[in-house]
C-alpha cells in the first residue's frame, strides 16, 4: 500500500516538473535576431548588402564553413542544394534562425538554434549568397498597416493545419514538423513564406499586404496571454486531458485509497486507530 500511495503522491509533482520544463524550453532559443532596437528582426543592414567588401568577406566565411556542403561558388554539392537562386531572404532566414550551419545529415530536418555567426558575419554571408543569382530579396516587412482579421483568416486556412492553430507547431510526415512560431521574428515569417524551407510551400499566389497580414497574426499569437494559468504549451487539449486524468484520476484513487485505509483501521479491533478510539 505504501509504495502505491507514494506514486500517487508523486504524480502531481512529476506532471508539474515536466510542465514547468516544456514552458521553459518553449521560452528559451531563438529571439536573438529581435531587440528592442530591430523589433522585426533584420540583424543587417539592408543598404550594406551591395558593399563589395561585405561581398568579399562573405566569400571567405563561405569559403571556411559552407562550402563542403553547398560546393564551391554555391554550385551544390551531393550533401547541399546550389545557392544560385537562394537569394538574400533564403541566406537570411537560415542563418538568422540557426538552421545553417547544419550538422546534421541531408535528410534530417535543420531545427532552429541560436545562429552560430554574429550579426556582421550573417550580413557577410548573405550578401554574397544574394551576388550569386537572383533570389528573393530580404522582404519589407510592415505588419504594423496590415489587417490583423485578414491575417486570422489566411493564417486559419493555410497555415493553421501544420503549425497548430495557436501557432505551437504540429508533425509532418517522414518524421518532420512544422516548427513552433512562437521565436520567429517578423523578417523570418515573411522570408519563409517567400523560400518555402523544408516542407512549407512557397506562398506565390499571395500579395505583399496578404503576406503582412499573416505576419501581423502571428504576432499577435505571440502576445497571447495565459490568464487561467499555465498555457501547457499550448498545443491544444491533449496535454489538457493528459493533466486532468493524471492530477483528477491519481487525486480521486488517492482519496478514495486513504479513505478505504481508514475505515479498515477503524473497522480492525487490532488497529492503533480503533484502540485510541476505545479510550
Amino acid at each position: 500500500m505504501r509504495p502505491v500511495l507514494a506514486i500517487l503522491r508523486a504524480v502531481p509533482l512529476v506532471v508539474a516538473l515536466g510542465v514547468g520544463v516544456g514552458t521553459a524550453a518553449g521560452a528559451q532559443g531563438g529571439g536573438e535576431a529581435s531587440t528592442e532596437h530591430d523589433p522585426l528582426g533584420y540583424v543587417v543592414d539592408l543598404d550594406e548588402l551591395d558593399d563589395p567588401a561585405s561581398i568579399d568577406a562573405g566569400e571567405e566565411l563561405f569559403r571556411t564553413g559552407c562550402v563542403s556542403c553547398h560546393g564551391l561558388g554555391g554550385v551544390g554539392a551531393p550533401s547541399g542544394p546550389p545557392l544560385y537562386d537562394a537569394g538574400a531572404a533564403s541566406a537570411h532566414f537560415y542563418l538568422t534562425t540557426g538552421r545553417m550551419p547544419h550538422t546534421g545529415s541531408p535528410e534530417e530536418q535543420a531545427t532552429r538554434k541560436p545562429p552560430v555567426y554574429s550579426p556582421e558575419e550573417i550580413e557577410d554571408l548573405v550578401a554574397y549568397v544574394a551576388s550569386l543569382g537572383d533570389g528573393p530579396p530580404i522582404p519589407e516587412v510592415d505588419p504594423a498597416s496590415a489587417s490583423l482579421q485578414e491575417g486570422g483568416d489566411l493564417y486559419r486556412a493555410i497555415c493553421a493545419a501544420c503549425h497548430s492553430a495557436s501557432g505551437a507547431g504540429g508533425a509532418l510526415s517522414y518524421g518532420h514538423n512544422a516548427p513552433s512560431l512562437d521565436e520567429a521574428t517578423p523578417v523570418q515569417i515573411y522570408e519563409a513564406m517567400l523560400i518555402g524551407p523544408g516542407q512549407m510551400p512557397k506562398f506565390d499566389a499571395y500579395s505583399e499586404e496578404e503576406l503582412d497580414s499573416i505576419v501581423a497574426y502571428v504576432g499577435q499569437l505571440q502576445r497571447l496571454e495565459d490568464p487561467g494559468g499555465l498555457s501547457l504549451g499550448r498545443v491544444g487539449p491533449i496535454p489538457e486531458g493528459f493533466v486532468a486524468i493524471v492530477i483528477g484520476t491519481g487525486g480521486t484513487m488517492l482519496a478514495a485509497l486513504l479513505i478505504g485505509r481508514r475505515l479498515h483501521d477503524d473497522a480492525d479491533p487490532a488497529s492503533p486507530s480503533a484502540q485510541e478510539g476505545e479510550r
